[in-house]
């Protein structure tokens, strides 16, 4: 409730503002608005030519003139250096916050940004405290401008269109090779030939069923997406607001049943940003965003389904003109079913599939995901000049409320089996098999019940100063905090700290800044709950020296390098992990002390001395613009540890310590794994005009290495250490091939993983000693997952008269996956895929790509190996988009003062030697291009 008070009073402020307007019609500067050459870092703004170099920022709103977007960090690996579109630096879990609050990615749009700013460097994120040690996505939201009132309008159209979709074999197919698989098991075959044939032919789909789930009858080509966005601004040097209102909503891609009519989602978005200078000295702002999604669905996973599902089960339908018009039980039936299909069909399955996809689609009910979020920020800002020049006080408190749950219809159907007979070469159903019972209740059920809510405030006091226009002096004291509580989690996350940051720079040529902060965790022991972290960051403009100054074709060039300490808590997994845990819950067999009493047993053991986990780190940056900047350049080269990552080292106590039955451990848990990174980030862009086409050409990369450079471990071979691997290593074991025969398999070391016959993987024995297991794993790879080792975004603008093209590509490189998935590990009753067609069998050993079939379990051949690991290196065209301004077509009287369209596309090619893979999900909803028309305009 006191969110829709908040975002009422936001509202009610709007509406005065031609009044406030009324009273002082005088434009000055506004401060607290974000200009061209702001940017946002840690609870202050800078000049850009005065940015560390371990700080990134794209200015969203003017990309948004030629790059339309649909998500907040679209493509921002392609923009930011340093980030890689899942960390930073490669560091993982970075803290993403929305005009200073803790918020998700998804809860700004696009059109509400005004800038983002990639805060990497341990100078710029210590302010923050420990929740931020792996850095900072500052998104820094529009607000209104000093100025006439505009009104800007843009709506889309698009359509979202599959980029492939699994294959699988048809019934007829999978019966010949599912035979196959049993005579490799020394099995009998299954399915006659007859039955195959009668499968293969196609002649009765109903009594003979091939489900293809991915066909037309079942799916649209393509599905729709539409939305549409008014920002309305403006204001004065008293006040000014803001105001976006958004809509958008997307369909599905099933095309049957209930999903026809409920596979889609609707999303309205709210937000008003009001700042009014109160006074010469006071000035406030009150914004409250609010957010209303609803996702329509039908109640069954289709896409798990049709990578399961076995395509001969059942038909999904049961045609009335086939059953016998004398089979009175039969017709009985249909005339009490309550789903007839298009009046011709009723609802198929079987003893074993009496809940289908294709029944709960059309019968089973549907269901609605529901979620409302409130978001109100508040914020003031105190001039104390009078107390001392250059000195301000600003305080801002934040709640957020999200709440979701789930509202569905669940209705029980009737699936019938029929029996068929033939009759003069005629196929009829001579009767039918009902499974279930038809029952709509019209009760509506709510379930997944879940809520967040957020607090955040912060006071500070600010200094910024000039003496004899040489001095610049910037001091910042804070006091930082925020708590998240969310249903079913008892502790609540929250992050307190204070901060100090001193700065001073002289002449704009020489910089230093310290940023500090005393941190706070109630995860450790009492006594080691606080922790200062300092900062230090240096600053040297080169290009204002005598020896640079005259040197032609240098505009600026800056040196930059930081280096610090941050303590966190963002990597302890749980709470009170520095007590010991003792229970009295012993064994089945009850050890007992004598008295009929069960015995206590340990758990863990305490660690009073327990502490942060650390981040060391220094980092060089340079940036500079050349030739009046036709080039901008930026590069970091930066090296890190985390030290003390907490863990439960089994090998550092004696074997005395834990038992396994019963389960006892009196080992606690320490400061001890070491980890380590190191890397260069940049971004190079030339901007150039040549006659009447101006263009602007971007390359931005990241590239970084991990090393687990400490670690707790013992093993007996050296080549499995983890330490001195990489953090996201792959380990497996090495595949030699098929075994050939009988006589190669008793040749060969003895494998563990299961019997194994000719056409199963053969490993590699690393130690020697005659087995194959799990101590012949190695180091297999890189899994990129924290992102790519090397991320790469290459971007072009070219403007000609009214006409724009952008184009953006990103690649990614150095990391490897494994073929793990259902599609590939394929063995039991698993549904047959396309890619078994290449199995081993005596005739295609040479060639064979895939292992032999079998009917039971293959543990031998589906474990981690370097037979299914394969580069995930790959370049992707992410996004073009052409651009006409119409704006010259309007005439003199400029109701419509700008007027463009534009058409984009979205991940429209990939170019990998393992596209196929990387393009096609299995048992979820398929990848998909998005070509979409757009039209805006300026009242």
């Amino acid at each position: 409730m006191n969110q829709i008070k908040a975002l009422i009073a936001s509202v009610a402020l709007m509406s005065l503002m031609p009044v406030l307007q009324a009273q002082d019609t005088t434009v000055r500067t506004i401060s607290n608005v974000p200009g061209d050459n702001t940017v946002q870092v840690a609870f202050r703004k800078l000049d850009k030519k005065d940015l560390p170099g371990d700080v990134s920022v794209v200015d969203v709103s003017s990309q948004l003139t030629q790059n339309y977007m649909t998500y907040s960090l679209e493509n921002m690996e392609g923009w930011a250096n340093g980030f890689n579109g899942n960390s930073m630096w490669g560091m993982g879990s970075y803290l993403l916050v929305i005009d200073g609050v803790p918020r998700d990615a998804g809860n700004v749009l696009p059109t509400e940004i005004e800038q983002i700013s990639f805060l990497k460097g341990v100078n710029a994120v210590a302010l923050y405290g420990s929740r931020a040690a792996k850095g900072v996505v500052y998104i820094t939201t529009k607000r209104g401008k000093a100025g006439a009132q505009r009104i800007d309008v843009r709506a889309n159209a698009g359509i979202h269109v599959p980029k492939a979709y699994p294959g699988y074999l048809g019934s007829a197919e999978y019966m010949t090779l599912y035979n196959e698989a049993r005579r490799n098991d020394g099995l009998p075959e299954l399915y006659s030939s007859e039955t195959i044939y009668n499968y293969a032919s196609r002649k009765n789909p109903f009594r003979y069923p091939d489900v293809d789930y991915y066909a037309d009858e079942y799916l649209k080509k393509y599905f729709t997406r539409y939305d549409v966005t008014a920002e309305i601004s403006g204001g004065n040097d008293k006040a000014r607001y803001y105001t976006n209102i958004g809509y958008q909503t997307s369909g599905s891609l099933l095309n049957f049943g209930e999903a026809r009519q409920n596979g889609k989602s609707d999303r309205l978005n709210l937000r008003g940003n009001v700042d009014v200078n109160l006074n010469d000295y006071i000035t406030c702002n009150v914004d409250a965003t609010a957010i209303f999604y609803t996702g329509r669905g039908v109640n069954t996973d289709y896409w798990g389904s049709a990578a399961t599902l076995r395509p001969y089960r059942f038909a999904p339908l049961i045609p009335l003109d086939r059953i016998e018009p004398d089979d009175e039980a039969s017709n009985l039936l249909v005339k009490n079913s309550n789903h007839i299909i298009d009046g011709k069909y009723l609802l198929g399955g079987t003893q074993l599939d009496q809940t289908n996809p294709f029944a709960a689609i059309y019968a089973g009910g549907n269901n609605r995901y529901i979620s409302r979020q409130f978001q109100f920020n508040t914020g003031v800002n105190a001039d104390l000049k009078n107390l001392l020049k250059g000195l301000s006080f600003r305080a801002t408190f934040a709640v957020d409320y999200n709440t979701s749950y789930n509202l569905a219809f669940n209705n029980n159907y009737t699936v019938y089996a029929p029996t068929w007979n033939t009759y003069s070469g005629v196929d009829l159903i001579s009767s039918l098999t009902q499974y279930g019972q038809d029952a709509t209740s019209g009760v509506q059920n709510v379930s997944n019940s879940w809520y967040r809510q957020t607090i955040s405030a912060t006071g500070q006091f600010n200094y910024v100063n000039t003496i004899r226009n040489k001095h610049h002096l910037s001091a910042v004291l804070l006091v930082n905090g925020f708590q998240q509580s969310e249903s079913a989690i008892y502790h609540r996350t929250g992050n307190a700290n204070l901060g100090l940051q001193l700065g001073y720079d002289f002449r704009n040529t020489y910089y230093i800044d310290f940023s500090s902060a005393v941190v706070h965790s109630a995860k450790l022991p009492e006594g080691n709950r606080n922790a200062f972290s300092p900062t230090m960051s240096l600053g040297w403009r080169l290009s204002n020296e005598p020896f640079l100054r005259n040197i032609r074709g240098i505009d600026d060039l800056r040196l930059t390098a930081s280096a610090g300490v941050l303590h966190t808590d963002l990597d302890i997994s749980s709470w009170y992990l520095y007590q010991g845990v003792y229970t009295s819950l012993g064994s089945w067999f009850g050890w007992k002390d004598g008295t009929g009493v069960q015995a206590t047993e340990s758990r863990r053991g305490a660690n009073p001395d327990m502490r942060f986990p650390k981040r060391e780190e220094i980092s060089i940056g340079l940036n500079g613009s050349f030739f009046h900047q036709l080039i901008k350049a930026t590069g970091n080269f930066f090296i890190n540890k985390i030290t003390g990552n907490i863990i439960q080292p089994d090998v550092l106590y004696p074997s005395y310590f834990t038992t396994g039955f019963p389960s006892s451990s009196f080992i606690p848990y320490i400061n001890y794994n070491d980890d380590k990174r190191m890397g260069v980030d940049f971004s190079v862009s030339f901007n150039k005009k040549l006659h009447d086409v101006s263009y602007s050409i971007g390359l931005v990369g990241t590239y970084y290495k991990t090393t687990a450079t400490k670690r707790a471990e013992l093993y007996a071979d050296s080549y499995q250490y983890r330490q001195g691997k990489p953090l996201d290593a792959i380990w497996g074991l090495q595949n030699q091939g098929f075994f050939r025969d009988a006589d190669d398999i008793a040749k060969s070391p003895a494998q563990t993983f299961g019997q194994v016959k000719p056409g199963d993987i053969k490993y590699k024995d690393q130690n020697g000693d005659g087995v194959i297991d799990a101590r012949d794993e190695v180091y297999l790879g890189r899994g990129g997952w924290a992102g790519s080792p090397l991320t790469l975004g290459i971007n072009l603008s070219a403007k000609w008269k009214n006409f724009s093209l952008f184009a953006l590509g990103i690649g990614r490189y150095g990391a490897f996956d494994m073929k793990r998935s259902s599609w590939f590990w394929v063995d039991g009753e698993d549904k047959y895929s396309a890619v078994v067609r290449d199995r081993w069998t005596e005739e295609t050993a040479a060639s064979a790509k895939y292992p032999r079939l079998t009917t039971f379990n293959s543990d031998n051949n589906f474990r981690n190996s370097d037979f299914w690991l394969y580069k995930t290196n790959r370049i992707d065209l992410a996004k073009v988009q052409i651009s006409y301004d119409m704006s010259g077509l309007l005439g003199k009287k400029k109701i419509v003062k700008e007027l463009g369209a534009y058409v984009s596309g979205f991940n429209l090619l990939t170019i990998s030697a393992e596209r196929k893979t990387m393009e096609m999900n299995v048992g979820s909803t398929p990848q998909t291009r998005l070509y979409n028309l757009g039209i805006k305009g300026l009242f």
